[in-house]
């Protein structure tokens, strides 16, 4: 069963890819700006990055060490402003909260989405986090996994383009269908654990994102992914996408200095740290920018013309580690 173009814009090059969570510029507190969005999206595609990614994030709830609450837009429809803006990246959810969302309802989201753009559209997918989310919505925050898999299953078949598969959603829904099958299928990916065992995101998902932690625990979390890929017979690696938030400071000789979940430093040690990540066999880097007094259409100029070019031209590098590391 193919998947779609923003799967191999993506993941199907290789090498290390590297996408955007966006809004890009957005100041703490405060909404982004539509046409100042579109110009960094229109930038960052034109630079090469792989994909845009947005959150879902229902309702605001002080979240953080800096207690912020994220005024962030509905993610498809955000998605769907940017994709008019750009031609190449793929675009992606990272990652709705399908708990407190009817399967059917991200269904027709996703496939129209995905309709729309020419097939550019990724579907990350999380189990929730915020208790008040839950109760507002008149969700059991107790029971998200199960919720997760239980719509997951039901969001799988809407999406497939297998007619038997799709046998499950006209099941639910007295014989119809969400809209027709896609021409090619759309990826899902667990984004965090989701409350589900590696076991089950590895035989389900077609890839797992997850959080920062520093290079050698990363490692082990690669060799564990890898391993679980073994236990379910999965014969094709499913990528692994890692989650950084990055602080691009003016100097490009600044040394790297942990964040929380990510680093600051200056180009020079990013780029550095990014070949290694590709090294330990990190397919997509998802970045996050951090906030700093640079404006945000110069870090991704600077990422995207000095960066990223760097690490095409001198990477896959090779390091001494297993991947069997301890998590």
């Amino acid at each position: 069963m193919a998947l779609n173009r923003a799967y191999k814009t993506v993941f199907g090059s290789g090498r290390m890819t590297v996408g955007l969570m966006t809004p890009a510029g957005r100041e703490q507190g405060r909404m982004a700006e539509p046409e100042r969005e579109l110009e960094l999206a229109a930038r960052a595609d034109r630079h090469g990055f792989a994909g845009l990614w947005a959150r879902d994030v229902p309702l605001m709830v002080p979240q953080g060490t800096s207690n912020e609450a994220s005024p962030v837009d509905d993610p498809f429809v955000w998605l769907a402003t940017l994709a008019a803006a750009t031609s190449s990246a793929a675009l992606g959810t990272a990652a709705v909260v399908l708990p407190l969302h009817n399967p059917l309802h991200v269904a027709k989201a996703a496939l129209s989405m995905n309709r729309l753009t020419g097939g550019r559209f990724i579907l990350g997918l999380g189990s929730g986090d915020r208790p008040q989310e839950f109760q507002a919505f008149g969700e059991d925050h107790e029971q998200r996994a199960e919720a997760f898999r239980q719509r997951w299953a039901l969001l799988a078949s809407a999406l497939s383009t297998d007619a038997t598969e799709r046998e499950a959603v006209r099941l639910a829904t007295g014989g119809y269908d969400v809209l027709p099958a896609p021409e090619s299928r759309i990826p899902m990916i667990v984004v965090g654990s989701a409350r589900q065992s590696l076991q089950w995101v590895a035989a389900n998902a077609d890839g797992w994102a997850t959080y920062h932690r520093d290079e050698v625990r990363q490692l082990g979390r690669i060799g564990l992914w890898r391993r679980a890929l073994e236990s379910q017979g999965v014969e094709i690696a499913k990528p692994f996408i890692h989650s950084l938030h990055l602080q691009l400071l003016d100097d490009p000789h600044a040394p790297p200095e942990p964040i929380e979940l990510g680093i600051r430093g200056g180009r020079d040690a990013v780029a550095q740290y990014l070949l290694r990540l590709e090294a330990t066999g990190v397919n997509h880097l998802l970045l996050h920018l951090g906030s700093t007094s640079r404006p945000a259409l110069e870090v991704i100029d600077e990422l995207g013309l000095e960066v990223l070019p760097f690490v095409h031209a001198n990477g896959p590098i090779k390091i001494s580690q297993s991947a069997d590391q301890p998590a």
